[in-house]
């Protein structure tokens, strides 16, 4: 750990819940994103509960990225995970994709203390093929994220949504 920053076990125990998506378990229960970020000392990373977004609480939505770019802070850093669903020439596919999101205007000292902690937090979660950085307002549309997913010759759509 660069930063000194602990990973608290609920990180972990969020991460195994979205990338295993239990058997069993009812589809609206199952997370869609999971955001995390920096205890109020300062010295861990856990969940942020109130930003975390399931299955229940998009099924009505039009838009289901823009609900999920709106769960990131203004002005203050973040990490996430996101169950992203796309359909590529292929076939459907989804794919957790982690997001560091770390504004223009977030302070400085969040920015350098998210940095510095971002490898410790990956290591703990492990098998992640995609990570999406996003530092301001452009980085944060659509076709940022397709970009990353293998571009616009490969993605069809994203979240039902025709490209």
């Amino acid at each position: 750990m660069a930063s000194g920053v602990a990973i608290s076990d609920e990180v972990v125990s969020f991460y195994e819940k979205i990338r295993v998506r239990y058997q069993g378990s009812e589809e609206k229960e199952r997370f869609k994103l999971v955001i995390m970020r920096m205890s109020e000392d300062q010295k861990s990373i856990i969940v942020d509960h109130g930003s975390s977004l399931k299955i229940k609480d998009i099924e009505n939505e039009d838009n289901i990225f823009k609900k999920v770019v709106s769960m990131l802070p203004e002005k203050d850093c973040r990490y996430a995970l996101y169950d992203c669903t796309y359909e590529t020439k292929e076939s459907l596919k989804e794919d957790l994709v982690f997001i560091m999101w770390a504004p223009e205007d977030a302070p400085l000292k969040s920015k350098m203390v998210y940095a510095s902690s971002k490898g410790a937090l990956r290591s703990k979660l492990p098998g992640l093929k995609f990570e999406w950085q996003v530092n301001d307002p452009a980085d944060k549309e659509l076709t940022a994220l397709v970009d990353k997913l293998g571009g616009r010759a490969l993605v069809k759509s994203l979240e039902g949504r025709r490209l």
